[in-house]
């Protein structure tokens, strides 16, 4: 298992794949869940796919064809995967709950600038 950047879009992903881990979910499904557009959720998707978090499969061609529309990949969190984005996910958000630094925190004298 990898490591991965964790920005805010990457945590809005794995926060939809986690709502049902065992569930499988196409990435238009995913957009719509994250509330991101398809050209950010694919690149991160193959982020978590290539650190082993995330897997998916092809849809079987005669669904597709028979719903003539194009054929779906499904993505499903992994096993260690949703361990691994638990924990990314608690660390990020322990990490925005961290005190300003002093010099944020202090403040100005009579609104001026000192």
């Amino acid at each position: 298992m990898g490591s991965l950047r964790m920005t805010l879009q990457t945590q809005l992903v794995l926060r939809a794949l986690l709502e049902d881990p065992a569930k499988e979910r196409y990435g238009l499904e995913l957009c719509e869940l994250a509330g991101l557009p398809s050209g950010t959720i694919y690149p991160i998707l193959a982020r978590l796919e290539h650190v082993g978090w995330v897997e998916s499969t092809w849809e079987d061609p005669a669904l597709h064809e028979g719903a003539g529309r194009p054929r779906r990949r499904f993505y499903r969190i992994a096993e260690d995967g949703a361990e691994h984005a638990r924990d990314a996910l608690a660390r990020a958000y322990r990490g925005r709950k961290q005190p300003l630094p002093g010099w944020a925190a202090r403040p100005i004298n009579g609104g001026g600038v000192s």
